[in-house]
């Protein structure tokens, strides 16, 4: 009888497909937060996974490792700065308040990079925080008879806020924009003049020095509460930088208000 001999068949292995990167990204907020909730933060929201997968090894482990580290990093803080950017648009810098839920998710953002803060001893590396910045957000509010009393509701509006560090002087200038409407020949600005000093590794004191209001004749229209308006703006007290890099930078003062400001090139 004759045998037949049958060939087994070849094992197949399927194609692992090449995954070079697995980033997790929100677009926009919804009800439910996209951060995920977690009590080290208080009320913020813990940074959203980022994973990377070579998509071939050189064999220096250390060295994917170290790029795997840094990717992760600047991936993740450029998704905070886009959030916090979203955050902040259309609430006049949070000047006139806003609801709890927005100041809520602003101050967990911040919360959030602050943890990744790329210059934990600013006082230590003041080169980080010279030159011009402009205000983004800050936790300071005008509301109520304050508003009204400055005329800040319908007549005068609030422009631009910028701050100019001059770290060789130890000086730091404010100003505030002020337009009013109809009357283009009156609008000028508040500028407030502060010298500053290390007191720790993040911590700068600062020391009012003075201010003026330009045109004259804006400041004639201040003059009646011009204490009320230096009781809001003046810098003096203490300022801790709690995240700078090179173009954002956070700040928390001796009176609680958070400050979110972005480099500037104009003033």
């Amino acid at each position: 009888m004759a045998i037949k001999l049958v060939q087994p068949a070849p094992h197949v292995i399927r194609p692992v497909p090449r995954i070079s990167k697995i980033i997790t990204s929100h677009k926009s907020f919804l009800p439910i937060h996209p951060w995920i909730k977690n009590p080290r933060f208080d009320d913020g929201f813990m940074p959203i996974h980022i994973t990377k997968v070579a998509e071939q090894s050189s064999g220096l482990v250390g060295d994917n490792k170290e790029i795997e580290q840094t990717e992760k990093y600047s991936s993740t803080v450029s998704q905070i700065k886009e959030h916090l950017y979203q955050a902040v648009q259309g609430i006049n810098r949070g000047i006139f308040g806003v609801p709890s839920a927005k100041k809520s998710e602003i101050r967990g953002l911040v919360e959030i990079l602050e943890s990744h803060n790329p210059t934990p001893d600013p006082t230590l590396n003041l080169d980080k925080v010279d030159g011009c910045w402009k205000l983004l957000y800050s936790t300071i509010t005008i509301l109520g008879s304050k508003r009204t009393k400055l005329g800040l509701r319908d007549f005068i509006s609030l422009g631009d806020f910028f701050q100019n560090i001059d770290v060789s002087k130890a000086k730091a200038i404010n100003v505030i924009k002020f337009n009013v409407r109809g009357l283009s020949f009156l609008n000028g600005q508040l500028t407030i003049e502060a010298s500053f000093k290390p007191y720790s590794k993040s911590r700068v004191d600062i020391r009012y020095d003075n201010s003026t209001i330009t045109p004259n004749q804006l400041m004639k229209m201040f003059q009646k509460n011009y204490d009320l308006l230096l009781d809001i703006f003046n810098p003096e007290g203490w300022l801790e930088i709690t995240y700078v890099d090179d173009n954002f930078r956070i700040g928390r003062d001796d009176k609680g208000n958070i400050f979110i400001l972005e480099r500037s090139q104009r003033n």
